[in-house]
């Protein structure tokens, strides 16, 4: 199994910024993609931004030139660097890692989510 946890949600002003993290632990696993989600009350769950282990990413068009997604490999970390962030941004984050874990099929695993408020 990989175990995923989350840090750095926490309520900021519109137009502040906040980095999250993730770290992902487990024993004999391999990582091909990590990613952010997020979900607001009342919405479905949506892809914010991702990046394989070539360092490509693809970002969700409401996040582009706002929010940077890394990866540190070694550590098996990634963070998400948001800046100007709005009120619409607000909801739950959720990391996520597409990973192959010895003997079982690549899926995808999630952390708990972390809390981003934005007020107005």
């Amino acid at each position: 199994q990989v175990q995923l946890v989350e840090s750095g949600g926490g309520l900021v002003q519109a137009g502040g910024s906040l980095r999250l993290s993730c770290a992902a632990s487990g024993s004999a696993f391999s990582i091909f993609v990590m990613g952010w989600y997020r979900q607001a009350p009342g919405n479905q769950r949506e892809l914010v931004a991702e990046v394989n282990r070539g360092g490509s990413t693809n970002y969700a068009d409401s996040v582009k030139g706002r929010f940077t997604i890394s990866r540190d490999s070694d550590k098996n970390t990634q963070y998400l660097q948001m800046n100007s962030l709005k009120p619409e941004d607000t909801a739950a984050y959720y990391c996520s890692a597409r990973a192959i874990v010895a003997g079982l099929p690549l899926r995808d695993y999630w952390g708990q989510g972390t809390q981003v408020t934005v007020s107005s």
